[in-house]
């Protein structure tokens, strides 16, 4: 256990609807050694975060289908308690979404109760996903557990063995390139990661904006493309639309989940369009029920090591 720290701050959390919340909060975990998220023998989720009051812990406990006991630490507990609704998803509507029988329809209902979180923390969903640029998802997490652990925060209060909290903006933006590199991160995702970390102000100020805007100021960072832009929205916003364009096995699933057949992103963007403003809700329903679930074709990427470079 870490340092104790203030004693912990305590809600129970009523929402509006039975939620799962294991798999709701499942996107917000990079890896299953992800020093910011733990999942205890318990059922708890662990979460080690850095908000606009400071630095906090939070634990968030299913009790009911939807009951959710939730206790904080740290400089942020008390906001963090005032976002863990938006985290559980309480503010997620899937109003106007009623496809027809079938594969979407049967994919929806068996994941009824999971909804899209939204931290409004765009920094911290953007570095992962920039460190999962062009890499397979095992280098992208050990990326990030040790530049979380070298260059974060012990979380506060009796947070799980070694967690940490993420980063800072300006800890980000002076992370010296030989970190990166014996992280394993390449010059241009480590130049992605300080641009965004430089411009973090405008970033955050954008969760208060139409999404539209966040997307402006994401696609104006030397780096940052639409399958980044729609990684970090998805999570930070709740953005149940956007669509990780240009990702090298979402088409191959969606297509064979929903025509049987490999399509490009092209036409995996048709045929979800009968499903906007809930692409993404619907990718995540197809891909959680493992309807998405198809061959892989070409070759299984290497783990590329940048420190031997």
């Amino acid at each position: 256990m870490q340092t104790q720290a203030a004693a912990a701050l305590v809600r129970t959390v009523e929402l509006s609807r039975p939620t799962d919340v294991h798999r709701t909060l499942s996107p917000l975990r990079r890896g299953p050694r992800d020093p910011a998220f733990v999942r205890t023998v318990d059922g708890a989720v662990w979460r080690a975060t850095l908000l606009r009051s400071g630095p906090t812990t939070v634990r968030l406990h299913q009790t009911g289908p939807s009951t959710v006991h939730v206790s904080a630490w740290g400089d942020g507990a008390e906001e963090a308690l005032d976002r863990a609704p938006a985290m559980l998803g309480e503010h997620d509507d899937d109003a106007g979404l009623d496809p027809p029988p079938g594969t979407v329809r049967d994919a929806l209902r068996r994941s009824a109760h999971v909804r899209i979180p939204r931290t409004d923390l765009v920094l911290e969903a953007l570095v992962p996903a920039v460190l999962e640029q062009r890499v397979i998802t095992r280098t992208a997490q050990d990326a990030w557990r040790w530049l979380v652990r070298a260059h974060g925060t012990p979380a506060p209060g009796p947070a799980p063995e070694g967690m940490h909290v993420p980063p800072s903006a300006a800890a980000w933006a002076s992370v010296p390139v030989w970190d990166f590199h014996r992280a394993g991160v390449d010059p241009a995702r480590a130049r992605a990661v300080v641009a965004a970390a430089r411009v973090a102000g405008r970033l955050e100020e954008s969760v208060d904006m139409p999404v539209a805007e966040t997307w402006r100021r994401l696609l104006t960072i030397p780096g940052i493309g639409p399958w980044t832009a729609a990684e970090t929205t998805q999570r930070a916003l709740g953005d149940a639309d956007a669509v990780s364009v240009g990702d090298f096995h979402l088409p191959n699933q969606v297509g064979h989940a929903l025509v049987g057949r490999r399509v490009d992103d092209d036409g995996m963007l048709a045929l979800l369009e009968p499903y906007r403003p809930h692409r993404y809700r619907v990718i995540r329903a197809l891909l959680l029920t493992g309807v998405a679930r198809a061959p892989r074709f070409g070759p299984r990427l290497a783990v590329e090591d940048h420190r031997r470079r």
